[in-house]
């Protein structure tokens, strides 16, 4: 699929995160949700504000930990109460959205590298104006492009319980 810089490119089906389908076997209606329409919603005055009061909401009710300290487990995806690591701070403001009337294919979670090498996860927000990442490592919502990540792989718009990957055509990525 070709896109523009604000616009992630998508290539085709990819393997789902372990810790993705862990969260699928325990809430189904997770990963069963089909979009017949797969349009990104328009990027109101109204939609952005939604966009950066989930995002600093979220980051700041959320206390940081990694799910080694607080399940004893590598991967453990889930709806965070007060602390959890960058998974469940993406499933809490894709749900706060989902609440607020965003469809879920507009909503979606996505695999990142860190610049240390480090696996990531942040919420991909698609809009008539381009794909915006929504991250708990940094307060501002900023397009999928302006961030310093390299893109791996991303729910598909079109199943929840499907991915796909991402076409990350940058040879260098952003500084914050």
């Amino acid at each position: 699929m070709a896109a523009n810089n604000h616009t992630m490119p998508t290539l085709g089906r990819t393997s789902q995160p372990i810790g993705h389908l862990w969260l699928c076997q325990q809430l189904p209606n997770e990963c069963a949700t089909k979009s017949r329409s797969t349009a990104a919603p328009k990027l109101t005055r109204k939609a952005w504000r939604d966009l950066v009061e989930i995002n600093t909401y979220s980051n700041m009710t959320i206390e940081p930990f990694t799910d080694h300290e607080i399940y004893g487990v590598e991967e453990h995806w889930t709806y965070p109460v007060s602390y959890g690591d960058c998974e469940d701070y993406v499933l809490m403001k894709r749900k706060i959205l989902m609440d607020r009337g965003w469809p879920p294919s507009s909503l979606l979670i996505t695999v990142v590298k860190r610049e240390d090498g480090e696996g990531h996860a942040v919420l991909t927000v698609r809009t008539d104006k381009g794909d915006f990442v929504l991250d708990n490592l940094q307060p501002e919502v900023k397009r999928w492009h302006k961030t310093p990540y390299r893109f791996l792989k991303r729910q598909s718009e079109r199943h929840s319980g499907h991915w796909i990957t991402i076409d990350d055509p940058r040879t260098q990525v952003a500084r914050y």
